[in-house]
């Protein structure tokens, strides 16, 4: 499985296109793929404390957070948050490369999020921060087999729509994550991404 994950990272990311002469806020995310069975890796997941005011508040979703100044790259910010918010060292992981750029839905709050995808044999002991609640875990074999995938309504804007979810434990996994693992997925098998991984038509 890891060879076919370093074969699907080879191919160029979408990057999304920045204003020039504006400043469009920055994020990264690590996507951490782990375990010594290299047939059946598990992808590693936090959930997000509860904050109010925030709109990701209590969310699953992958460590990382928004750039700063002293970040030389969003790879920087990526290693960086995962440090800060779980403890974890990324520095002996081994890096496959990036995925596509994505951003929130709405217009009205524009940024550009940056997944970065890791590989590390084992996890050391995690120290969540205050940020993260919890820490998850889904097996790849699992999500190629869209294991607890299934649609949610949601109301945007004043439209009703269908949405993309995975429900796991008492989770559940949906939104900007669900699309950055949904890119890594359909890399990996061409079965599609949100609702037509399982017959529908996705919005996004």
């Amino acid at each position: 499985m890891l060879p076919r994950v370093r074969d699907a990272l080879a191919r160029p990311p979408k990057r999304t296109p920045r204003s020039a002469g504006t400043t469009t806020p920055e994020a990264a995310v690590a996507a951490v793929l782990y375990g010594e069975d290299p047939t059946d890796p598990q992808l590693l997941f936090i959930q997000r404390a509860t904050v109010e005011g925030d709109p990701w508040s209590g969310h699953v979703a992958f460590p990382g957070g928004r750039r700063e100044r002293s970040d030389g790259t969003l790879l920087d910010t990526a290693v960086r948050e995962t440090w800060e918010e779980l403890g974890l060292d990324l520095s002996p992981a081994t890096h496959f490369g990036m995925l596509d750029e994505i951003g929130p839905v709405s217009r009205s709050k524009p940024l550009v999020v940056q997944p970065h995808v890791f590989h590390l044999p084992q996890l050391p002991p995690l120290v969540p921060n205050r940020e993260v609640a919890g820490v998850l875990q889904l097996s790849l074999s699992g999500l190629l087999a869209n294991e607890g995938r299934g649609s949610m309504p949601f109301d945007w804007n004043g439209q009703s729509m269908e949405l993309a979810r995975i429900d796991f434990s008492d989770q559940r996994l949906w939104g900007m994550t669900l699309r950055i693992v949904d890119d890594l997925l359909h890399r990996l098998d061409g079965a599609g991404t949100g609702l037509t991984r399982v017959g529908g038509n996705s919005p996004f």
